[in-house]
């Protein structure tokens, strides 16, 4: 299944993406299908299939990937609110076999999502 996985070859540079951030750890990257005015994935380098599959030594990446999203939320002007999602397994929504986290602003997202 990760032969499938669409985030590893944007990571190679093989498919392009319109790149919000990057570093050592992480890539951020706008969805190419959003579901909000600002729709930014961000993904680790290291692949996580799913969150279940994120062990205590991934303690550190995930909370790197969280300070990512807090610090573009800043950058593209969400102040006024925004979302962080991390979809798990089929039935949570997740399509790709590759943790990431949705950063979605720019509207009323309201409640309850889905």
């Amino acid at each position: 299944m990760l032969a499938d996985n669409i985030f590893l070859k944007i990571l190679d540079k093989s498919i392009p993406a319109k790149v919000a951030y990057e570093d050592d750890r992480c890539l951020a990257f706008h969805d190419i299908r959003p579901q909000a005015p600002t729709h930014v994935l961000v993904i680790p380098r290291k692949v996580i299939r799913t969150l279940d599959d994120a062990s205590p030594e991934d303690e550190a990446l995930l909370g790197h990937l969280v300070l990512v999203a807090v610090k573009l939320a800043k950058e593209l002007g969400l102040a006024k609110g925004y979302r962080l999602v991390v979809n798990c397994n089929e039935h949570g929504g997740q399509t790709v076999p590759h943790l990431h986290v949705h950063l979605l602003g720019g509207r009323d997202l309201g409640w309850p999502p889905g």
